[in-house]
């Protein structure tokens, strides 16, 4: 047995714990390292900004078409209101429109349209059918007419109430369901539906701001209604009685059997000994058919005498006056002046005929009560020997008509109406005469001119005569009846008529007031205000 020393065996001890303390130290280094050195997590690709916001224009005009579609259908599906106005049921509606306006239905016998108010939005009034009790009434008891548009206008009111209500209801409720269809958002919807709210607020504001009451003095009448006037008034009644188009329903009421017996499509007023009838006519463009069509004009407006703004030809050639022989047989003075397809052959010819008053050169003649003057056009187009001589030349025609009306007021014998083919030599007489008439254009007109001559431009009474098949839709027949004071010899109306060109066989009668001569707003008997029932009445 070996004996250590124990100084030797703490010597070692003490040597063996700094090695294992070394070794330690050692060991716990590439672990210390290993965590200081660990590599940070790759960084994710950046994704765009704009690739995760949507469109805000795209957003905007899905709403806008969620709103308009939404409102639309809300209107046409819920949107209707029936009211009862004075003996006839109605059906209310508001449509949408770019123009506005106010447009009656009264099947079969046709529309009367009003230029009512601009906005979006447009009043369709349907006539649904006459109440028998009340309309038996009006018939067995006529004095109740005079308090006829009271009623009307009440029963206006209290339905285009119901109707604004209901169609607010409408368009908030249409585009609330269309907008929780589309987006399937609740907050989304509820946006829809208060834009279209807002819409239609728009819509009534601009409305009410642009309302014309004055619309029911020139409203367009078609189809069978093209025969209104004949049983709403006269002439006269439109410029002194304005009470008469309050009393439009009742006249049609009563009268209703009498638009069913219309054997033509064209209208008629009643005789009216007060005013002038002028039917002028122009570029008819040897169409035969419009000899028809004056006949029964002259026929059924009790027309006094007939002015043609020339072209009534078309080439001018002898072997075309056989064509102007119906005149002799229309029954009426008929005043011409040449136009640029008439020759002077075709002038001389028509002035061998005893009711035809050829104008030339300025020089006046009274005919039917009215003192005529014009000119015959300076050129002749269809003689292509010779160059045409242009607007300078109309305008050289324009100073003879305008000298000769001049000279004719120096000898206090002042013309009623000049007469000239083109409207460039037309508008020279202005400040001459109160009224000029001329055509050519192919399309009806009307300007007032600045020195106050009123410039009446006819459309074609041919349609175009055979250059109506080409176009792709036919030339409309064009005329109209002038109405003239026989005490002042002034223009109090006119009605444009507007006949189907070739093959076609639709009729339309606007009426028209002169600016000078519409009626002020007046109470009619048994009425305590005159606004209501003046702007109300005929809408019915």
């Amino acid at each position: 047995m070996v004996r250590v020393p124990v100084a030797a065996l703490r010597t070692l001890t003490s040597r063996l714990r700094t090695t294992t303390n070394r070794l330690r130290s050692t060991t716990s280094r590439p672990r210390t390292a290993r965590r200081a050195i660990r590599p940070l997590p790759a960084p994710q690709p950046a994704t765009p900004e704009l690739a995760a916001r949507p469109r805000p224009w795209l957003q905007a005009l899905g709403l806008t078409a969620v709103v308009l579609v939404g409102a639309w259908l809300g209107l046409l599906i819920v949107g209707n209101v029936r009211a009862p106005v004075g003996p006839m049921n109605t059906t209310m509606a508001l449509r949408p429109s770019l123009s506005g306006g106010t447009k009656i239905n009264i099947s079969p016998l046709g529309a009367l349209t009003l230029d009512s108010h601009v906005a979006p939005v447009r009043l369709d009034v349907n006539v649904d059918q006459l109440d028998p009790l009340r309309s038996q009434a009006l018939v067995d008891h006529p004095e109740r007419i005079s308090g006829l548009q009271t009623e009307v206008a009440k029963d206006v009111e209290h339905g285009t109430l119901d109707l604004a209500v209901r169609s607010c209801a409408a368009v908030v409720a249409g585009a609330t369901t269309l907008g929780l269809a589309v987006y399937r958002s609740p907050r989304r919807a509820l946006t829809a539906g208060g834009l279209a709210l807002t819409l239609l607020a728009a819509s009534g504001a601009s409305a009410y701001a642009t309302w014309n009451p004055k619309s029911v003095l020139e409203p367009k009448f078609s189809g069978l209604l093209s025969s209104a006037p004949a049983v709403v008034g006269n002439a006269r009644s439109i410029v002194t009685d304005f009470d008469v188009y309050q009393k439009e329903l009742a006249r049609l009421v009563t009268n209703v059997t009498k638009l069913y017996d219309v054997t033509s499509t064209l209208p008629a007023y009643q005789p009216d000994p007060s005013t002038i009838r002028v039917l002028h006519v122009s570029d008819i463009h040897l169409n035969p058919a419009s000899w028809k069509i004056i006949a029964s004009l002259v026929e059924q407006y009790k027309v006094n005498v007939i002015v043609d703004s020339g072209d009534t030809m078309d080439h001018g050639i002898a072997a075309e006056n056989g064509f102007l022989d119906p005149i002799r047989d229309l029954g009426v003075p008929y005043v011409w002046v040449r136009g640029n397809h008439d020759s002077r052959t075709t002038q001389r010819y028509l002035e061998r005929m005893k009711n035809v008053h050829v104008l030339d050169d300025g020089r006046a003649q009274t005919v039917a009560g009215l003192r005529f003057a014009g000119i015959g056009d300076p050129q002749f187009t269809p003689d292509r020997s010779v160059a045409p001589g242009g607007d300078a030349a109309e305008r050289l025609a324009g100073d003879r008509l305008a000298s000769a009306l001049r000279d004719q007021k120096a000898r206090h014998a002042p013309v009623d109406i000049a007469v000239a083919h083109e409207p460039v030599a037309a508008r020279e007489t202005d400040g001459e005469v109160p009224l000029v008439l001329c055509g050519h254009l192919h399309h009806e007109g009307d300007e007032l001119l600045p020195y106050g001559t009123r410039l009446r431009m006819e459309g074609s009474t041919g349609g175009s005569g055979l250059r109506a098949v080409e176009r792709e839709y036919p030339a409309p027949i064009e005329a109209s009846i002038l109405y003239l004071g026989r005490g002042n010899h002034r223009l109090q109306a006119w009605d444009a008529i507007k006949l189907g060109g070739l093959g076609e066989t639709t009729a339309e009668v606007s009426r028209h007031l002169a600016d000078e001569n519409r009626p002020k707003t007046a109470p009619s008997p048994g009425a305590s205000s005159p606004s209501p029932s003046t702007s109300s009445t005929p809408s019915p």
